[in-house]
């Protein structure tokens, strides 16, 4: 069993920050922005001319507002990003895919000799299981082990596993192994279903809910709380992108030895994103 529950916790700490824009793009664009302020304010105080000076604005606020897109989409975990460079892979065929080969396969899961059970609603036979307990961070509530922001969702536990599978290739008919257990970076594109969400007029608690609280040993106050679960259950189709690993009749999917990247998805207006670990995403039936 993979647990991947810090890394989830660890994403949500550090979501504010520009990670795909690079150090460098700041470094080089801030003093040029200073020169071109510079020396627009200057012709426009000598020269009397607006025209240089509204363009510099103009253009400052095109290259900010594209940062500012690629920061936003960082910040909400890539997930367009993702989605978007999935869709412009195309499924590979199993059968004629070649040793070492980043692949995408589109299949339906079975689990392998582990399977996992979602904490909350207790879905079984699932090769992936997240939990997430979210806290509105308003003042007078108690504070949680994560960073808080006031007059917000702020995650306050994770519950996120992921295990080993198979996976048969709805193009050749191969079943594949897929090492998703522990040791891999798993990186989950799977949406979470609100299960539980009080509200100010009725933050009481469900009995459910306050045993499941207090098993974990968290505050069963009534608070604004926000309960969401995702899983992919045997059966389902998926989706996994990783490299192709072939081994006498053992055809077997791992996370990629080394980064890979999106690339420039200028459709979106997105800058490249390096990938490291394996993509898990549902698939289209």
């Amino acid at each position: 069993m993979n647990d991947l529950s810090n890394a989830s916790l660890t994403e949500h700490q550090t979501s504010f920050s520009c990670k795909p824009i690079p150090s460098l793009a700041f470094y080089t664009l801030l003093p040029l922005f200073f020169i071109g302020l510079f020396v627009s304010i200057f012709i426009l105080v000598v020269v009397h001319n607006a025209a240089f000076f509204l363009s510099f604005l103009l253009l400052s606020a095109l290259v900010a507002s594209f940062l500012a897109w690629n920061a936003i989409n960082w910040r909400h975990h890539n997930r367009s990003a993702f989605m978007f460079f999935l869709n412009s892979f195309p499924d590979s065929d199993l059968q004629l895919a070649r040793e070492g080969q980043l692949v995408k396969v589109t299949g339906v899961a079975s689990c392998g000799n582990l399977s996992l059970e979602t904490s909350y609603e207790r879905v079984g036979r699932c090769i992936y299981a997240s939990t997430l307990l979210y806290e509105y961070g308003q003042f007078g509530l108690k504070p949680v082990n994560v960073k808080r922001s006031c007059f917000q969702w702020n995650l306050a536990y994770c519950e996120r596993f992921s295990t080993d599978f198979y996976i048969t290739d709805r193009i050749s008919g191969i079943r594949a192994m897929v090492k998703a257990g522990s040791g891999c970076k798993v990186i989950p594109l799977i949406t979470d279903s609100k299960l539980v969400t009080t509200t100010k007029q009725c933050r009481v608690l469900s009995p459910h809910l306050t045993n499941w609280l207090q098993e974990r040993n968290l505050s069963a106050d009534a608070r604004l709380l926000r309960l969401e679960e995702g899983y992919i259950q045997e059966g389902n189709t998926v989706t996994v992108t990783g490299m192709l690993h072939k081994n006498d009749e053992v055809v077997t999917i791992v996370q990629p030895p080394e980064l890979f990247s999106t690339g420039c998805l200028w459709q979106k207006l997105l800058l490249p994103i390096d990938v490291d670990g394996l993509i898990l995403a549902p698939g289209c039936s």
